[in-house]
């Protein structure tokens, strides 16, 4: 099955998805050694790795797609990306959408702030008329190859103008063409409930450690009535974590020795990212192939 393909059955599923979140190959090759179905990409993790800089439009469609490309080409498992604004109006939305289409992806979204945009749970976000995204959808609708690869629509109005108007741009997204909606930022359960109660539409939940929407479990999510939820940032502060604790005890201690349990070490890594198996090619190409070839 097409990854596309798998990424919209997943959706629909009667199971919620659960989308972790990498910020570059290994970690995308983790998520997936785990054994989570399909993982996104966040413009504030491939920001903060890229870049280390917050994510407020500074990484270019190019930047994105390298990383998008890099992701989809390390695992089997579908890979939802952030589009962003689309990176312009519809014209440049049509490439945001082709562009990470030819780099393998399975699905992406499009969001109605003003460029440039902040992350959703920023202050100080604008957003743009319900028309001009509209039209933004539909161009990305118009735009995709392979009508398996998934749009969604995401609204940032909820912060902006509030939860009603929010709720009426899902709905128009929707039937604009979206395949899912993202409402961004709901700050009770009870907005959470009235997202689902009244828009007619799959949608989707972040959960973003320290933003503005509760922090629940899977479960919760999936009987608020979210067919997906992300998990965009967890893998990179995670990972900034690590690293600070990391370098801090070489300083502090003079060796890492002590971090080795915290650690997959030099064996076990290279299981992980295939030494074995690029190995064996080398083997088949310079030696079994061409005794083959001599007799």
């Amino acid at each position: 099955m097409k990854k596309t393909s798998l990424l919209k059955k997943l959706i629909l599923d009667n199971d919620i998805l659960v989308m972790p979140g990498a910020h570059d190959a290994l970690s995308a090759k983790i998520i997936e050694l785990v054994g989570f179905k399909a993982l996104t990409m966040g413009g504030y993790a491939a920001s903060a790795a890229s870049l280390a800089k917050p994510d407020v439009s500074l990484l270019t469609l190019t930047e994105y797609v390298n990383t998008a490309r890099n992701i989809a080409q390390a695992v089997e498992i579908p890979l939802f990306v952030d589009g962003d604004t689309g990176h312009g109006n519809i014209t440049n939305v049509q490439r945001t959408v082709r562009e990470f289409e030819n780099a393998g992806v399975a699905g992406l979204f499009i969001e109605d702030q003003i460029f440039p945009k902040r992350c959703g749970h920023m202050e100080g976000k604008q957003i743009i008329s319900t028309l001009e995204m509209v039209a933004k959808i539909k161009a990305a609708v118009d735009a995709r190859v392979d009508e398996d690869l998934v749009i969604m629509a995401r609204t940032d109005a909820l912060a902006v103008n509030g939860i009603d108007d929010a709720i009426e741009r899902g709905n128009i997204y929707r039937q604009a063409g979206a395949d899912l909606i993202f409402v961004e930022a709901p700050t009770s359960k009870e907005e959470m409930v009235r997202i689902n109660r009244e828009i007619e539409a799959p949608t989707l939940a972040i959960q973003l450690e320290g933003g503005k929407t509760p922090l629940l479990t899977t479960q919760e999510i999936e009987e608020l009535g979210f067919k997906v939820v992300v998990y965009p940032n967890s893998t990179v502060y995670a990972t900034a974590w690590a690293l600070k604790e990391l370098w801090t005890e070489l300083l502090k201690n003079g060796s890492t020795k002590s971090f080795v349990e915290k650690m997959i070490c030099f064996n076990d890594f290279n299981d992980l990212v295939g030494l074995d198996k690029i190995r064996n090619l080398e083997a088949y190409y310079y030696h079994d192939l061409l005794e083959t070839l001599k007799k």
